[in-house]
């Protein structure tokens, strides 16, 4: 883990030295295309969000919350209880 670290950390310290090795000019030109493409990622983005909102003619339905539990017990086969079976057997064997 350490030795992932410090790769990490050294990689990072290369691409600061080339970033600081680069002229201002072409630094800035580079932090205004990041900025820029940023900008119209983020205005993409809520054109779309708005569009979407605009084209939503869905009707929200309202309904009361069922207890899965109680949908669970309405099975139409009742199960059967091993017990009385046993029993029964028991009473017709003779």
């Amino acid at each position: 883990m350490k030795k992932l670290r410090t790769t990490i950390s050294n990689w990072f310290d290369r691409l600061d030295d080339r970033w600081r090795a680069m002229p201002v000019k072409k630094q800035h030109r580079y932090t205004l295309l990041l900025f820029a493409g940023y900008a119209l990622l983020s205005v993409i983005v809520l054109i779309k969000v708005c569009y979407d909102v605009a084209q939503s003619d869905n009707n929200i339905t309202i309904e009361h919350i069922e207890n899965p539990i109680i949908r669970q017990n309405k099975s139409p086969i009742f199960p059967q209880d091993s017990i009385t079976t046993i029993l029964k057997r028991k009473m017709y064997e003779r």
